[in-house]
């Protein structure tokens, strides 16, 4: 067996992150930038009016002041205020020079051309005044490559002055469940059959992801059968099975890759849930074996399978977060694998859930936490800090 780190490095090692692609800015939020963001400009790209008001210079307050234009966003007052002058402005509009202050409509009393101030005025020279590049200046790094494109980086994206970016590519992933004994969902099983839950859980796992998948549906225990599955889908850049990854009576997931002409990298990582997991290459595409019970796939998944995803789609940043949290009661120690106990995390308070069977599935959907718990970890107590990934 080898461990997760080394299982995650050799993994991410069989394949590169797909071409960038450039893409229009309403496409990109999810995917993974493929170069520096630097500005094509300053924003503000003046001194802005952050309230309806009127521009005034400070050192004129208490007033009155002469009203001799107005500011509006897009239509700035050309010219300069004078001595006790003012402007009319709103919201987003240019502060016309000679102006460092605005007197919020609230505070003025418009008599005609004259304008009296009835409130308290601002308090401070530049008060409610955005000013020019106080959110970036042209040529700033604004995100850098691999950075992921959330909806606020994608705006920050477009006042940079872009249209399209180019972005990682996206994968191509194929999904295989295997076992005679598995049956669509939906469909009734009998006592020896049961619902196929993997696909449509990885599809669900993979679907915030900048990947295109495919379920293949699901393959008998047949290595004829299993082998011509493999080829059906050696287009791809990932193919992901679950079930049949063992050395069983059953197991035909290893011997029809190779029958495939695939290149296995590894087998087995000494971890739980998750030791029967296997890797390796058809063509150009990664072949990754997940265990077949639930709960081992869904960690083998999110430990192995979304970071690989995420580094062909050109992530920096491909593994998951460690985050710390407070446990609700007492763990016991680990054996020889690494542990990733299901719990659940609220409010930095980490319950570790006790029934940690892999088949079982209402424990999976309880969770939000994957509890960290390196190999040969002493037991913890109630109020100590664990280590958790966040799902």
């Amino acid at each position: 067996m080898i461990s997760l780190s080394e299982a995650q490095a050799r993994l991410l090692a069989l394949t590169d992150a797909l071409p960038p692609v450039l893409t229009p800015l309403s496409f990109v939020c999810g995917h993974y930038l493929a170069e520096d963001i630097i500005a094509k400009r300053t924003q503000p790209a003046a001194d802005l009016s952050a309230m309806d008001g009127y521009a005034i210079c400070f050192a004129d307050l208490p007033g009155p002041w002469a009203l001799v234009g107005e500011s509006a966003a897009g239509a700035p007052y050309i010219g300069a205020i004078g001595k006790g002058e003012t402007v009319r402005i709103f919201t987003g509009a240019h502060v016309p020079a000679g102006a460092d202050a605005i007197l919020v409509q609230e505070d003025a009393a418009p008599n005609g051309a004259v304008i009296d101030l009835v409130g308290d005025g601002p308090d401070f020279m530049g008060k409610h005044i955005r000013k020019m590049g106080a959110d970036f200046a042209d040529s700033e790094i604004l995100l850098t490559k691999g950075q992921h494109l959330s909806p606020g980086a994608v705006a920050l994206v477009a006042m940079a002055e872009f249209g399209a970016v180019r972005v990682g590519g996206r994968p191509k992933v194929v999904i295989i469940g295997t076992g005679d004994e598995l049956l669509p969902p939906g469909v009734p099983c009998t006592s020896a059959q049961i619902p196929s839950s993997n696909n449509v859980m990885l599809a669900a796992m993979l679907d915030g992801l900048p990947c295109d998948v495919t379920d293949y549906g699901i393959v008998p225990d047949s290595l004829n059968r299993l082998s011509q599955a493999f080829v059906d889908c050696a287009e791809a850049d990932i193919i992901v099975t679950t079930g049949g990854a063992s050395v069983g009576d059953h197991d035909y997931v290893q011997s029809a890759l190779i029958a495939a002409g695939a290149e296995i990298d590894f087998w087995r990582i000494a971890i739980k849930p998750g030791k029967p997991v296997m890797a390796g290459k058809l063509g150009t595409a990664v072949v990754l074996g997940l265990p077949g019970n639930p709960s081992s796939a869904f960690v083998t998944a999110f430990l192995l399978l979304l970071p690989l995803v995420r580094h062909l789609a050109g992530s920096a940043m491909p593994y998951p977060l460690e985050e710390w949290g407070v446990l609700s009661a007492d763990i016991p120690v680990t054996q020889n694998r690494a542990e990733y106990p299901r719990g659940h995390i609220a409010a930095g308070i980490l319950s570790v859930f006790q029934g940690q069977d892999s088949g079982l599935v209402k424990t999976l959907s309880r969770a939000n936490a994957l509890v960290i718990r390196p190999p040969s970890a002493p037991a913890m107590a109630t109020g100590d800090t664990v280590s958790f990934h966040r799902l």
